[in-house]
């Protein structure tokens, strides 16, 4: 895990470097200081952002594994921004583009009563007639005791 902490550590240090030559200093320091700002708004919001997420879940159009991964998204995006860097101001953007994504593409799911059928629901297959067997004899002998 160390290893991979000081991997994306020299690899964002390298491309923070190499834009910072390419777009100029002043450029690199608008773009750090503005995702930051952006990071911290979307942070402090971050308790909206999660509300939608249970309320689109009440409704049926999230399962609970996209409100898992749209909420982690959220946060992770949005702490991404806030921490200097081109490399991980862009994951941080991917995350947040994954989330509108998740938002856009999975309420075109169709919901439970429209016949989305998943392996929560405990019904049977739809090839399989349930059928119960009545014996005439036992019919008729509740018909004569009755009389």
């Amino acid at each position: 895990m160390l290893f991979f902490l000081l991997l994306f550590f020299f690899a964002e240090l390298f491309v923070s470097l190499k834009v910072g030559i390419t777009i100029g200093f002043g450029w690199t320091v608008t773009w750090i200081l503005v995702s930051m700002a952006l990071g911290i708004v979307l942070l402090r919001l971050s308790p909206y952002a999660l509300m939608s997420n249970f309320q689109t879940f009440n409704f049926g159009r999230f399962d609970i594994r996209d409100v898992h991964n749209a909420s982690l998204a959220y946060l992770l995006g949005a702490i991404f921004l806030i921490v200097p860097g081109v490399l991980s101001d862009l994951l941080g953007v991917a995350l947040l583009l994954y989330t509108l994504y998740l938002h856009l593409f999975a309420t075109m799911r169709p919901t439970p009563k429209t016949g989305y059928k998943d392996h929560f629901t405990d019904e049977g297959e739809s090839n399989v007639i349930d059928v119960e067997i009545v014996d005439d004899r036992d019919r008729i002998d509740t018909d004569r005791r009755s009389r």
